[in-house]
């Protein structure tokens, strides 16, 4: 019985070079397909957040608008500085929780506000 033991264990050297060559063709296979899919969500989420922060800031406008009973606002270009929409009436200390955004954002005379860049960009 010894002796078999030993003839079985002796033979066990570990993975052949085919072996290793197969396990490196699939992670390399399931690699290819993965990055481009991961890669294809972080821009989904960039868009979705520039969208939602735009929606965000647009509230924020009319809020102002409203409350404020102002039919034009200053128009303001291409600007990550929250108060400095509109000029006149910043929308950061009263209607924004944070002065700065990712995205920059311009709007009109009438309020609208659109998103120029979503901040990622290049």
């Amino acid at each position: 019985m010894k002796s078999l033991v030993k003839r079985m264990h002796r033979r066990e050297q570990g993975f052949t070079l085919v072996e290793l060559l197969i396990v490196f063709t699939l992670l390399g296979v399931l690699a290819a397909i993965v990055i481009p899919s991961v890669a294809g969500l972080v821009n989904y989420g960039h868009t979705q957040s520039g969208s939602a922060e735009l929606s965000i800031i647009q509230t924020a406008m009319d809020s102002m608008m409203a409350r404020e009973n102002l039919s034009t606002v200053a128009p303001t270009t291409n600007t990550t500085n929250m108060a400095a929409f509109p000029s006149d009436h910043p929308l950061y200390k009263n209607y924004l929780r944070f002065p700065t955004s990712k995205g920059y954002y311009t709007t009109d005379n009438v309020g609208l506000v659109s998103l120029v860049s979503n901040g990622y960009d290049n």
